[in-house]
């Protein structure tokens, strides 16, 4: 039988590979690259074979982008639920949470979150203000990031929180000066609420993870790293809806699941190690968190944030983190911490530093190999000394940019001249180090174009602050480009497959209506994708 190759032509080919940058042709065979180059010589490669011809009609060709930190299946949940990501007031938000709660059967809670009580002018948010909106049905919104939990009073009357409740280990109940619990829950104390909230049905996730990976497509996502929330979203779960719809034949991008620290014995026991899988579902590393988020005032810092006595919450200990480091990294398992302040990334660093020399002493019959490198996820405020130790231990720095320019107002207040060296891309690149981009979904938008956007100008949509926020870290645009397709492959050791368009890669690639290297700089985050492929199958194209 004769074989197809496809053939794509009459187009703008950036293959983001150093040593072939530009091409006006690309051949796929059997799900991967077989040549890319002038059309003259992609058509001799494949002289003798069917070709189905994709005329790109001087469209331009990028290999697919990676969310290198996405948390797919609260996305998807999130957007069945309220959405108070663009409110701008408490009285909008109180608005849309009553209109919601009218839609709903009685007694049903109502879910959601995405708020920002930092662009409302307030201090935090109560359940007084809830009752007024919702007297009679439990209310649970979470935080933009994810470390907070707004609640009304029944609720907390159905969590049996009252104001006598102590705080747990890592955790905090809010209350106002009386002693009053004013219905905000931070870490580890939203666990007591979320022990009463309906759990999504196995249905409901499976449609809310095959919508979002949908919406993933129409943007160009190819692959997604999955980690598990703050709360263990997006843990053990997803891995199992991931399963399903790998065996239906049903999963269209290529996923690494890492795995909740919750799992880590159950992963020891078996003998689970980084890497187990094949090209479309493996095995992550375990993830960790170190601290919470600038949000919520519990990312760990190492001094007090701007007008506070406080320095955030230490989630694990650091003797605690280099024991856990160090025997994952033993047992062949990556870590995947989750730091966002000074005293957080150190700790991590520190451990790491630690594990390697730990396990340098053992034989090699008392180790197993670490496929993947030890990543840090946000690395938000990073003292410059360290951004250094990054390059020194290998160390990925999975980084989200659209972070920046969503937070820059809260983190001008709450760090003040710390924000010289957060959210530093061009510093970490200039480091050496791997920059690994991604969005954090549903804390930000799932569209990559609007993190590039962020990366390359330090704005806004809207354009806002003009000039950029601390405009030195802007990264070009290459540069950001291969945050999301070099970068991520390197973290999940697919660097020899993905993330570039050279023959013998992966032919998972995104086809643009227009050329980003021609594009206003302002403009990036208005680009979508006209045609996705993912092993060479087109998955989505826009009609």
């Amino acid at each position: 039988m004769t074989e197809t190759i496809t053939f794509l032509y009459n187009g703008t080919i950036h293959t983001l590979d150093p040593a072939y940058p530009h091409a006006q042709a690309l051949a796929i065979r059997d799900g991967r690259i077989l040549a890319v180059g002038s059309t003259g010589k992609v058509r001799a490669a494949a002289a003798g074979a069917r070709v189905e011809g994709i005329d790109l009609n001087r469209r331009t060709v990028l290999p697919g982008l990676t969310d290198a930190h996405v948390h797919i299946t609260w996305y998807g949940l999130s957007r069945q639920r309220v959405r108070l990501a663009d409110v701008s007031s408490l009285d909008a938000a109180l608005q849309r949470i009553g209109e919601q709660a009218a839609t709903l059967p009685p007694d049903a809670w109502l879910q959601g979150g995405g708020w920002n009580h930092t662009d409302w002018g307030i201090d935090w948010p109560t359940r007084y203000d809830l009752d007024r909106v919702c007297p009679d049905r439990p209310v649970a919104l979470v935080r933009k990031d994810g470390h907070s939990i707004w609640a009304n009073s029944r609720a907390l009357a159905l969590a049996g929180i009252t104001d006598d409740t102590p705080d747990p280990s890592g955790g905090q109940i809010l209350r106002d000066a009386d002693g009053v619990a004013i219905g905000m829950l931070t870490e580890a104390a939203m666990d007591v609420l979320r022990r009463v909230v309906p759990e999504p049905r196995p249905t409901e996730r499976l449609q809310a993870l095959q919508a979002a990976i949908q919406e993933g497509l129409q943007y160009g996502l190819t692959s997604l790293h999955i980690p598990p929330g703050p709360r263990d979203d997006d843990g053990h779960e997803t891995l199992i809806d991931l399963q399903t719809l790998y065996q239906q034949g049903a999963l269209h991008v290529r996923c690494l699941a890492h795995i909740a620290a919750r799992e880590f014995d159950a992963m020891l026991a078996l003998g689970l190690r980084t890497g187990l899988g094949d090209d479309w579902l493996r095995i992550g590393g375990l993830k960790l968190f170190a601290d919470g988020s600038l949000g919520s005032e519990t990312a760990a810092m190492l001094h007090p944030y701007e007008q506070r006595a406080h320095r955030g919450l230490t989630l694990i200990e650091p003797e605690r983190l280099k024991e856990m480091v160090t025997r994952a990294n033993r047992a062949g398992i990556n870590v995947v911490v989750h730091a966002i302040g000074d005293a957080a990334n150190r700790n991590v660093l520190d451990a790491i530093a630690h594990a390697q020399q730990a396990i340098a002493t053992l034989a090699e019959d008392e180790r197993h190999p670490l496929l993947m490198p030890n990543r840090i996820e946000h690395a938000q405020v990073v003292q410059p000394e360290d951004i250094r130790r990054f390059v020194e231990l290998g160390v990925i720095a999975s980084m989200q940019p659209g972070h920046a320019t969503s937070d820059m107002h809260m983190a001008d207040r709450l760090w003040g001249e710390r924000c010289a060296y957060a959210y530093a891309l061009q510093a970490f690149q200039a480091a050496g180090a791997t920059l690994a981009l991604g969005s954090d979904a549903p804390i930000e938008t799932l569209n990559p174009w609007a993190g590039v956007h962020a990366a390359v100008t330090r704005c806004r949509p809207d354009g806002t602050p003009l000039g950029g926020w601390y405009p030195d870290q802007r990264l070009s645009l290459r540069d950001a480009l291969r945050g999301y397709c070099t970068g991520p492959a390197i973290a999940s050791a697919e660097a020899h497959q993905k993330g570039m368009l050279a023959p013998g890669m992966l032919a998972d690639l995104v086809v643009l209506p227009v050329d980003p290297f021609k594009v206003a700089p302002a403009d990036l985050h208005t680009i979508r994708a006209d045609m996705t492929l993912v092993g060479g199958q087109v998955r989505y194209e826009r009609r």
